[in-house]
């Protein structure tokens, strides 16, 4: 892989990966334009450790109230406590949810859904969904206080869907959680920090890459470390840029993105081209 290839790879994932448009579906077009084909699951997964390392920092403080709040409540059932060992828990039962039905429904995922129109028709039902909940369903206004199990397992359902290509993690997290009736600022946490323990999950399907020297080989150790470094930058600004944008704009904004996207994937692209996803 060359130092340009590197850099757009890396741009491309970090701006995508937690915007409501589907980080894989563009990393797809992205390969497909550079006529560039990864080899196997390491470097997407390389990437997303990337995209993690920048969620971890950027939300660090609220991580460490969860964590310290969650081991705070177990030894001493304190009410200061429970709200943050709830949200843990909430952060856990959705993770489970996704990762037992992502196993279960990884062999359903056949060659016909890692084609472009597969793609385009996925990228055009998360924007769809994106315009039902901006305009015809009513915002909620519960926090992470008055959060219940029914939440972790409707947003746990709803990311499951992002193991389909083209569906946005973070859209389907966010459309769920507003769905649920959580208020936009905790469903926009929730998701964050959802894509930690989902992300670093599936880094398990490429561990050989890893511990092979397979990815290291095949990419080289310039293109890695440029990628990595350009995927967390622009996972950062992606960050702040997307809690600043939700503050002050609609969610529709992204729908239309993703009609674009989608058209442009089912028009301009080889239909009959299979991806290894």
């Amino acid at each position: 892989m060359s130092i340009i290839e590197a850099l757009i790879f890396g741009i491309v994932q970090g701006i995508t990966e937690f915007l409501p448009i589907s980080s894989t579906a563009h990393i797809v077009i992205t390969q497909i334009l550079l006529g560039y084909q990864f080899p196997g699951f390491g470097f997407e997964i390389y990437l997303h450790f990337a995209s993690i390392l920048a969620v971890v920092i950027y939300f660090r403080k609220d991580l460490l109230v969860v964590i310290f709040g969650f081991i705070g409540y177990l030894s001493n059932r304190s009410k200061h406590n429970r709200t943050q060992f709830f949200f843990g828990v909430y952060i856990i039962v959705a993770t489970m949810i996704t990762g037992v039905l992502g196993i279960l429904l990884e062999d359903f995922i056949g060659a016909s859904m890692k084609t472009p129109p597969f793609i385009a028709i996925a990228l055009a039902v998360t924007g769809l969904f994106l315009i039902i909940i901006e305009r015809f369903v009513q915002y909620g206004n519960r926090t992470e206080e008055e959060m219940t199990f029914k939440d972790s397992i409707i947003v746990g359902l709803g990311q499951t869907l992002a193991v389909f290509p083209g569906i946005s993690r973070s859209g389907a997290t966010l459309v769920t959680a507003l769905f649920a009736g959580l208020s936009r600022d905790t469903a926009v946490r929730y998701s964050f920090l959802l894509s930690i323990p989902v992300i670093l999950g599936s880094s398990v399907l490429a561990i050989g890459d890893f511990t092979d020297g397979t990815l290291v080989s095949q990419v080289g150790i310039p293109a890695l470390v440029v990628s990595f470094i350009a995927t967390f930058i622009f996972s950062w600004l992606g960050i702040v840029w997307l809690i600043e944008f939700l503050k002050k704009s609609k969610l529709v904004y992204f729908a239309i993105y993703c009609f674009i996207a989608a058209i442009f994937v089912f028009f301009f692209l080889d239909n009959s081209m299979i991806i290894d996803l």
